[in-house]
């Protein structure tokens, strides 16, 4: 079953006009209180508000129809003087992690705003001047928190940590090689909490991360799934964590984690499993021989950059950005080995549904560049309680894993969104 566009596909698209700013403004602080998307990292990236159309897509071939949506709907009239990636008609994305079985949200601003390598545009849909459109001053913040109530989600910590046992009792039989299993914090204050001020801090802790916000769901993920620029393809895969130490003690862990045989067994399951499914895609793939290690604030992670070129003939060579989305996600990253497998015992362990989390989020221009990450470090914003949030972590599950030190590891995840929220 599939949800309707709020747009009918019947009604021709508004003209979008892109200009080029001669400042570069700071993204994050050009954004309203209600409806922000955002996709930033390291100062650089979109920004928008408003929405000229929106579509929510499940079932069999969710990303076919909503890449079907956004041909049909950049086949109009467009007005980009800037020409980069990103400047022009602009859909931000929130996959659902199964699309066939959840809603995703694709979402088309009113306004967008971009900085990249020193260039700034702005972009409207519809009838809006995009030199008018800028605020002259930021919007105030809401006032923080002064107190935070947290409970669990689906699974307490306990029975989450006899989920965690049943999954290696499974990978010692030989079900499968890895599942990744997850777990939910529901957090409530006691005010409304004010998503400019959550992405501000998340951006200021995780400057290496990509912050997004799409529908609600915002955080800081550190795992690039896809970038798809021309026919240059790129991705940054992540498994493997150890928590940050003080001094000596953060050394030791660092070179325990590049070191690990374990965590170096799951990264190399989740390289394989997006280099399969990359692979027949492109003419050219680089993979380096090892991981290299990934420094943030909270934890580390074992890093492998994948670079690829996509074909240019045939049907894989007439693929865009959602299809190879579709092709590579879920990776085993965030999901096992094998996939199917893994799936089914993520639906019977883990006790929750996971709606957009630990699925794609991004952007995809009319050109058919764009970005995807997967939506990782991150919480899903309450629809009809402002003041109430709900948190994710995981964290994959392999031979030789440990319940409670996977449960430390989750509590480490949990920690980057649990700052932007005390800070």
């Amino acid at each position: 079953m599939t949800a309707a566009a709020v747009t009918s596909r019947d009604a021709a698209a508004p003209a979008s006009t892109t200009v080029a700013l001669p400042d570069s403004p700071d993204l994050l602080h050009l954004l309203p209180r209600e409806g922000a998307v955002s996709w930033v990292r390291r100062g650089e990236g979109l920004v928008g508000w408003g929405e000229a159309d929106r579509l929510e897509v499940s079932g069999p071939g969710a990303l076919a129809e909503a890449a079907a949506w956004w041909a049909e709907r950049t086949a109009g009239s467009t007005d980009d003087g800037v020409g980069v990636p990103g400047s022009g008609p602009v859909v931000f994305a929130s996959i659902a992690f199964d699309p066939a079985a959840g809603t995703s949200v694709f979402v088309v601003p009113e306004v967008v705003v971009g900085r990249r390598g020193g260039v700034a545009w702005v972009t409207t849909t519809g009838d809006a001047d995009p030199r008018d459109v800028l605020p002259a001053s930021r919007e105030p913040l809401l006032p923080p928190p002064s107190r935070l109530r947290y409970a669990d989600g689906a699974l307490d910590p306990a029975t989450w940590c006899g989920a965690v046992s049943a999954a290696v009792d499974r990978i010692g039989d030989g079900d499968l090689a890895k599942v990744v299993l997850a777990r939910d914090l529901l957090v409530t204050a006691d005010v409304p909490l004010d998503p400019r001020r959550l992405l501000g801090r998340l951006a200021e802790r995780f400057p290496d991360c990509w912050t997004f916000a799409v529908d609600g769901l915002l955080g800081a993920t550190p795992e690039l799934l896809l970038r798809r620029t021309g026919r240059q393809l790129s991705a940054r895969v992540l498994a493997g964590t150890a928590p940050r130490g003080a001094g000596a003690e953060d050394e030791r862990l660092a070179a325990g984690l590049l070191s690990s045989a374990k965590d170096r067994a799951e990264h190399a399951l989740a390289v394989d499993s997006l280099v399969r499914a990359l692979d027949p895609y492109c003419t050219a793939l680089s993979v380096p021989d090892g991981p290299s290690l990934l420094t943030l604030a909270n934890v580390r992670h074992l890093a492998t950059d994948v670079v690829g070129t996509q074909r240019r003939s045939g049907a894989r060579g007439r693929a865009g950005l959602l299809e190879l989305v579709d092709a590579v996600h879920p990776t085993a990253a965030v999901c096992g080995t094998p996939p199917d497998r893994a799936a089914a015992v993520i639906a019977e362990l883990e006790g929750m549904g996971r709606d957009r989390y630990a699925g794609p989020v991004g952007w995809l221009d009319g050109r058919g560049d764009g970005e995807f990450g997967l939506a990782l470090r991150c919480a899903q914003l309450g629809d009809s309680d402002p003041c109430s949030a709900r948190l994710f972590a995981g964290c994959g599950i392999v031979a030789g894993s440990d319940p409670a030190a996977e449960l430390a590891e989750t509590q480490s995840k949990f920690a980057a969104f649990q700052a932007a929220l005390e800070g």
